[in-house]
């Protein structure tokens, strides 16, 4: 194969429509903190069974990757991110007609937790290191910052929706949207440069890989075993478990109604959180451009260091309006979202090899979404006791701290560092 039998250089528009399928994935995962109260004015809920509902969505969604990678390799990134944009719109939709708290937990938790988990980055981590080889942190990074547009362009939206049309309507939006990009992806999207006759984007010769992807649950596994022998494997996957805690977890799943807590209207809390999301745009594209250049254990180091300084200022900046204060810590956070997103990955290429990378960010990436989980629930609980998230943010600040010390442990191994 010379990568000349098509004119058509098709890694764009494959990238376009990964990112297209990442971003149906995050409008769902968007909307659920603006979902709490309308869902606990209506059917009577209380925060603690709305959050135990995001706590089993989360917990499915992180345990979902490292299996996604194994169906993805042995039927194919196509069949399951088309079955999983498909289970999301099914899912979101079924929301319409529940009664029962149960009903939220199996189709909110069980149903899309495992559809978003199923695309989730680890499917944009097997794309980026198919279809690039000259800039694959920079597009890794356009891939994390999915989840970053996705909250810019639903979270005042279906805000908006709730407040002017309730959250039925949302709902129908959220589900279509996820229906249209299944179809849109189904179409468009191609496996690999092989089946078309090409070479990764940005490669003169083929590249041979000496490993190979798992394809089934017990090569998954032996992989996991492998891998777990190793200090990175834990230091990767534990800093993973505080990002989530710290991002999907608590601010994710808790700033708004922490916001309104002190005065802030919802509608201003959602479009903070939306401004979150832009500048999550720039600083994780910014972090896969440097990730290709800079030691990733540095750049982690950095994330974690600055994200528990932060942390440690948000029971001392929210308040009934935006002052400036609050203001810097949304811009600061929006820049430190997912930026650890591409060094991670980058680091699972480094030391377990770009065939097995998928399979252990899926392990690691769970780790993330069961610290997310976790925070979640804990939050919530903390809420419900203490009557405020205080011990909430001041926990999250310590961990992010400790993640720090961990991760710099990695600048040992110089050689793979």
């Amino acid at each position: 194969m010379t990568g000349k039998a098509s004119k058509f250089q098709w890694a764009i528009p494959v990238a376009a429509v990964t990112f297209l399928a990442l971003l149906g994935a995050a409008a769902f995962r968007s909307t659920t903190s603006v979902m709490y109260m309308p869902f606990e004015m209506e059917f009577g809920w209380s925060r603690a069974d709305t959050s135990l509902a995001l706590s089993v969505n989360l917990v499915f969604y992180g345990l979902m990757a490292p299996f996604a990678a194994t169906l993805m390799a042995r039927f194919s990134v196509r069949m399951i991110g088309s079955i999983a944009l498909a289970l999301v719109a099914a899912g979101t939709l079924l929301t319409l007609f529940m009664t029962q708290v149960w009903q939220l937990v199996v189709l909110w938790g069980v149903l899309v937790g495992i559809a978003t988990g199923a695309l989730a980055l680890v499917g944009g981590a097997i794309v980026a290191s198919r279809w690039f080889e000259k800039g694959r942190g920079l597009v890794t990074g356009i891939f994390s910052a999915a989840y970053a547009t996705g909250s810019l362009i639903f979270l005042p939206l279906i805000s908006n929706l709730i407040s002017q049309q309730g959250w039925r309507t949302a709902s129908v939006v959220i589900g279509t949207f996820a229906a249209v990009v299944c179809i849109l992806f189904a179409l468009i999207f191609r496996e690999s440069p092989g089946a078309v006759g090409q070479l990764p984007f940005g490669a003169t010769v083929a590249v041979e890989s000496k490993t190979k992807a798992p394809v089934s649950l017990l090569g998954n596994f032996k992989t996991l075993g492998a891998a777990s022998r190793k200090f990175a494997f834990w230091a990767l996957a534990l800093t993973f478990f505080v990002c989530g805690w710290t991002t999907n977890g608590l601010i994710g799943s808790h700033f708004i109604p922490a916001a309104h807590d002190h005065g802030m209207p919802v509608t201003t809390a959602s479009s903070l959180l939306a401004v979150v999301g832009i500048f999550d745009i720039v600083g994780t594209i910014a972090s896969g451009w440097l990730t290709d250049r800079v030691n990733p254990v540095i750049l982690l180091a950095f994330y974690y260091g600055l994200r528990g300084l932060a942390l440690f200022t948000v029971p001392f900046v929210l308040g009934p309006s935006v002052e400036p204060p609050l203001l810097f810590f949304i811009i600061f956070y929006g820049l430190d979202w997912v930026a650890t997103v591409p060094p991670t990955i980058e680091l699972c290429r480094r030391y377990f090899g770009i065939e097995n990378a998928p399979v252990i960010f899926g392990w690691v990436f769970a780790s993330h979404m069961i610290g997310a989980s976790v925070a979640a629930a804990f939050a919530g609980y903390i809420r419900v006791v203490d009557g405020s998230y205080f011990i909430a943010w001041i926990t999250a600040a310590v961990l992010c701290l400790a993640a720090t010390g961990l991760i710099l442990v990695l600048l040992k191994d110089r050689a793979r560092g």
